[in-house]
């Protein structure tokens, strides 16, 4: 059974402080990631004007707060008579929020990368989505296809054949598979649905002719080349075999987005 428990006056006090700095520092977090274009690394662009809705309510909210507290911070309160049962120590959460928000701050958001590709798996399909937020156009050439168009035509279209002989143009960052002889490796993206937790990686097998540059994972990367059908780990498959592989700096927007 919990103990009863009489906060002493100074706690009682401090507190609605507490859970006005927790109001503050959450919509500083939300507007400085907008402002600094971070909020992309961890939503979906779709979703970005709600957040800073969001950031602008909890600063105004939290200014409000502030005020009136300020205002009454001489007032004199008669201690309350209740007595209140708790299981956790008064302030406990609004602590856990305040030093999240604090982090927030100081921490910048982490870019996804080979391992949590290696870890959540890569393949050639998107995320179910029961909304399409973009038409599918076959109409694309294949050199100006991204990584996300040649998979969604790969879905659309999975004859490996199909594709042979057809220019490619791609961007992303190796994520290279034991598995794979050593002349293979996956160009990779994060394709984003809802926010950075559901992102699923998605790639291309490209092959890598002797005489290029062998680049370690989660190096970005501009390959052209030509598709190539191809026995693969068992499976048929369509490869990019390159002709030119060029190191590039890692993108302001490193995901897609579906």
């Amino acid at each position: 059974m919990s103990a009863r428990r009489k906060f002493p006056i100074s706690l009682r006090t401090a507190l609605p402080w507490l859970d006005t700095l927790a109001l503050l520092a959450w919509g500083i977090v939300l507007v400085k990631l907008w402002l600094t274009g971070q909020l992309r690394l961890l939503i979906h662009p779709n979703y970005a004007p709600l957040s800073f809705g969001a950031g602008i309510l909890l600063l105004g909210v939290g200014i409000a707060q502030l005020w009136r507290q300020w205002k009454s911070r001489r007032a004199v309160r008669p201690a309350p008579k209740m007595q209140h049962i708790t299981l956790f120590p008064p302030g406990w959460a609004t602590g856990l929020l305040l030093a999240s928000a604090v982090a927030g701050l100081m921490i910048p958001p982490k870019i996804l990368a080979s391992d949590t590709a290696i870890q959540r798996g890569i393949t050639e399909s998107l995320p179910y989505t029961k909304t399409q937020t973009q038409a599918f156009r076959t109409s694309t050439k294949p050199e100006d296809r991204t990584i996300i168009d040649w998979v969604k035509t790969l879905n659309a279209y999975p004859e490996p054949d199909a594709y042979v002989g057809q220019q490619a143009n791609v961007k992303g960052f190796v994520v290279r598979n034991p598995d794979l002889p050593q002349e293979y490796f996956l160009i990779c993206r994060f394709v984003i649905t809802c926010c950075a937790v559901d992102a699923s990686p998605i790639g291309l097998l490209v092959k890598r002719p002797e005489g290029l540059k062998d680049y370690p994972n989660d190096t970005w990367l501009e390959v052209k080349g030509k598709t190539i059908a191809k026995e693969v780990g068992g499976q048929r498959q369509v490869v990019i075999k390159a002709d030119a592989i060029a190191k590039i700096p890692t993108p302001r927007d490193p995901y897609e987005f579906n």
